[in-house]
């Protein structure tokens, strides 16, 4: 379920000024299908331009961070990894083998959620599920 979301507009949209290395960072954050770690995040930028350093990509990662830009995930191996804010919501499954990230979607679980906060006396407001697997061997 890789989501392509414009980062660059986005920032253009909230005001947030954009050098070249930003536009850069954005540009790959904004192709990553997967959930790239600052590390690489750089290693990317660096096939782009080798001149942007990984403490600009902290920093800009941080700003799209906080402007509520980029998600920030720790999907259990000490790294935040990062993904671009979903126009939609959904659900992580993590391969804790390979690191893989899944995403999905299953409205059932999305209902079943509501009413467990229900039944509890609440309403739910948000909510994030990260799911811890190994791959099923295949015949």
């Amino acid at each position: 379920m890789p989501h392509t979301i414009d980062i660059e507009a986005i920032c253009a949209e909230r005001g947030l000024r954009i050098t070249e290395q930003r536009r850069v960072i954005a540009k790959v954050l904004s192709d990553s299908t997967d959930h790239p770690d600052v590390e690489k995040v750089h290693e990317r930028v660096a096939e782009i331009d080798p001149r942007i350093s990984i403490a600009t990509v902290y920093r800009t990662v941080r700003l799209f961070e906080e402007a509520g830009i980029l998600d920030r995930h720790d999907f259990g191996n000490g790294r935040a990894r990062y993904e671009a804010t979903p126009e939609a919501h959904h659900d992580h499954l993590i391969d804790v083998e390979t690191g893989k990230v899944v995403e999905f979607v299953d409205p059932e679980l999305e209902a079943l959620q509501k009413e467990i906060a229900q039944r509890l006396g609440f309403r739910l407001v948000d909510h994030r599920m990260e799911l811890y697997g190994v791959r099923l061997e295949r015949d």
